[in-house]
């Protein structure tokens, strides 16, 4: 069967994307929704741009349709992009939804309504085991923006790994924070992991940090040998 995944780059529609692979789909395309509102609700918006590179470096076609991101008007930009993954062929739509049902609900009945099989391979993994996981794994995972309790500007470029975890777990523990960031503490960049051909290098970023929350910016990238 064919499907797409709705793609950000980061570590959930990125481990989407090794999921449906692994369940025996061919992927045939990726797709990223290029929101102009930075706090859209349906959609990542840091360093999107970067998934031109993701998608260099998996082999796998990126569609990318531009939406104003305004608040459920922005399903009818997807609703578009879906109907011509049907028309292109494509049976399944991945998304990389851990326990966002708002996310979930309406991606689900777009494919409903297009006759599309709607798939969540991530949906009510415990969030802790999923970090361990990624890791385990060998997914090359940073932070580029985070907005929570506890979460200040030095966390900003950090990499996945064991100690980190253990901080979060702590955040957990302390704050309530979602330990994957589902709620929207943070946002992720995948630069590896096993589907990848190459890597993505950062080679020029910066931050943009404003009293309590903020994201890194990623001017210059580039797909480098493993």
């Amino acid at each position: 069967m064919k499907a797409a995944v709705l793609f950000s780059g980061g570590k959930d529609s990125t481990m989407a994307v090794y999921k449906a692979i692994e369940e025996g789909y061919s992927v045939e395309y990726l797709v990223s929704m290029i929101s102009e509102n930075p706090e859209s609700y349906m959609f990542h918006v840091p360093n999107i741009h970067i998934t031109e590179l993701s998608s260099e470096a998996m082999g796998i076609p990126l569609i990318k349709a531009k939406t104003p991101g305004e608040k459920e008007k922005e399903l009818d930009d997807l609703r578009a992009v879906l109907n011509d993954l049907k028309n292109r062929g494509v049976d399944a739509i991945f998304a990389g939804a851990l326990a966002s049902q708002y996310q979930k609900s309406r991606i689900d009945d777009l494919c409903s309504e297009i006759g599309l099989e709607s798939k969540a391979p991530l949906w009510h993994w415990d969030p802790k085991e999923y970090m361990e996981k990624l890791i385990e794994q060998g997914f090359e995972v940073i932070l580029i923006s985070v907005s929570a309790e506890g979460l200040d500007e030095s966390w900003l470029g950090r990499k996945l790994d064991n100690k980190l975890l253990d901080e979060i777990i702590e955040l957990n523990s302390k704050y309530g924070m979602h330990m994957a960031f589902e709620g929207g503490e943070a946002e992720t960049l995948v630069l590896d992991c096993p589907i990848f051909k190459k890597r993505i290098n950062i080679i020029e970023s910066s931050n943009m940090w404003e009293t309590d929350s903020g994201y890194l910016v990623i001017s210059q990238a580039e797909l480098v040998d493993k």
